[in-house]
């Protein structure tokens, strides 16, 4: 499966309620993408399977597919609350790609290990060929990390 998935941890000084409550937000995506491809949101906070927000994407960042400017739906596929949250990505592309991005929330003293993970192993038949997985590398998962360490912090240091 390693080939097929990545997961990388980072230890925050943050608790998993207010890390979750981060990552249900479509605002808190785009504050720590650390991919450069997601421009901005929109739609409600999600609150279980099956909710979606929109992100405005912009490929450019990766250098990779001239796709320009584009939308997709973040739809939510895993939501135990305080635990873990993941979603797939849908666009106006047929059939869906079907990669699979989360977090995974284990409590540990003074704070929470945050584990990002990316999951292409269920992706369509039709874009195995077409696209090179993974989209994402395991280091901007990391980095992603890092600006989400950062972010909550700067705000809890702020209350």
């Amino acid at each position: 499966m390693a080939d097929t998935r990545f997961e990388v941890s980072r230890t925050i000084l943050v608790d998993p309620s207010t890390i979750f409550q981060f990552l249900c937000d479509p605002q808190g995506h785009v504050a720590i993408d650390s991919s450069g491809m997601l421009m901005s949101a929109e739609g409600s906070p999600v609150r279980t399977v099956g909710d979606q927000f929109v992100v405005h994407m912009d490929r450019e960042a990766l250098n990779d597919v001239p796709l320009g400017l584009y939308d997709v739906n973040v739809v939510i596929t895993t939501f135990t609350l305080n635990e873990e949250i993941a979603w797939t990505v849908e666009g106006r592309i047929r059939p869906q790609i079907g990669h699979v991005y989360g977090y995974r929330l284990t409590p540990t003293e003074g704070g929470t290990v945050v584990t990002s993970y990316y999951d292409w192993s269920n992706i369509n038949e039709a874009w195995k060929e077409r696209i090179t997985f993974p989209i994402i590398s395991e280091g901007s998962l990391r980095a992603t990390l890092g600006i989400l360490d950062r972010t909550l912090r700067g705000q809890h240091n702020a209350s």
